[in-house]
């Protein structure tokens, strides 16, 4: 049984790069098809197609009563997206990310206060069905300020070669490319999450434990291999937009979603007291190093590192 769950690890690793690479060229063709900013399809496509499986963890364990564990798992994810993905791109990349553009600022300081507004608002213990609305109400806010004005999200690509056509063919062709790799992305996130939940179970770790380290880790992963294999390929707008709306999509349709469905009340908070301080940790210093030199730079990538794999050690040792 051990074997086959290895096993099953190993081969879901090299599926999600394998559609990592090919999500990227399609996310790019699309980009310049709709005349759409590199960030904004990122953000947009990549970041709803990883959450997911953060949207059916979250459902799942709604109807099932235990909503701790969507929120453990958000928790999380959003703690590994803000620290370990970052600075593994980082590192990638010569001379660091970039993030001049105005589009990229706001989004940052939003970014950082949708991943704090959970946390804020189950300080009474309890995420309602009215946190709920107010956490969706935040999503939609988000997406109406980006599409409010024409700047923010679109760019003009002058070197387009293809007949209207032959483009729209194109178009077509990377759509159902995108829907394939959201069937693989599925399937890949639920084997590595099954068999770390697997692994977790087998060190006897808690269901709050299971989904801040395993769950999480495990639905963080295809924006981690998009964000390494952006960074390989230059792409460092789609890294920031992907990473983004990793963290804003999850922490508020998808909680919201879970919330609404089944209130989460969490009566005992020392699982999560680590997770909570941790993420407000990596939030604040991935606002400071993206708003300072408007770029996030090698040196700041090894704290953002090092931020995760402290917060790794703690919750083992405190378990």
């Amino acid at each position: 049984m051990l074997a086959f769950y290895i096993l099953i690890f190993i081969a879901c690793f090299g599926l999600l790069y394998w559609i990592s690479t090919w999500l990227i060229d399609a996310l790019i063709r699309i980009a310049r098809y709709l005349d759409w900013r590199e960030f904004t399809v990122a953000f947009l496509v990549m970041a709803i197609v990883g959450a997911i499986p953060n949207f059916f963890i979250g459902i799942s364990s709604a109807l099932h009563k235990i909503p701790q564990l969507s929120f453990g798992e958000i928790v999380g994810g959003n703690v590994i997206d803000l620290t370990l993905a970052v600075a593994i791109a980082t590192l990638l990349i010569r001379g660091g990310i970039p993030a001049k553009s105005r589009v990229v600022q706001v989004s940052s300081k939003f970014t950082i206060l949708i991943a704090i507004l959970p946390l804020l608002l189950i300080f009474d213990g309890t995420l309602s069905r009215g946190d709920g609305i107010i956490l969706i109400s935040a999503f939609l806010f988000y997406i109406f300020w980006l599409f409010s004005k024409k700047e923010r999200f679109t760019m003009v690509y002058e070197d387009k070669k293809e007949g209207i056509v032959k483009e729209f063919k194109t178009f077509l062709k990377d759509i159902g490319r995108i829907l394939i790799g959201i069937i693989l992305l599925l399937l890949a996130a639920e084997g590595i999450v099954n068999s770390a939940s697997f692994f977790a179970e087998s060190l006897n770790f808690s269901i709050a434990l299971i989904g801040i380290l395993i769950v999480g880790f495990g639905n963080a992963l295809p924006e981690m291999y998009f964000a390494i294999i952006s960074a390989k390929r230059g792409q460092t707008w789609m890294i920031l937009g992907n990473l983004m709306g990793s963290v804003i999509i999850p922490s508020t349709l998808v909680l919201g979603t879970v919330a609404l469905i089944c209130p989460i009340e969490i009566i005992d908070f020392s699982p999560f007291a680590i997770g909570r301080f941790f993420l407000i940790i990596s939030v604040i210093f991935f606002l400071v190093f993206v708003r300072t030199d408007k770029k996030i730079t090698k040196k700041e990538a090894i704290i953002l590192l090092a931020i995760y794999l402290v917060f790794i050690l703690v919750e083992i040792l405190v378990k």
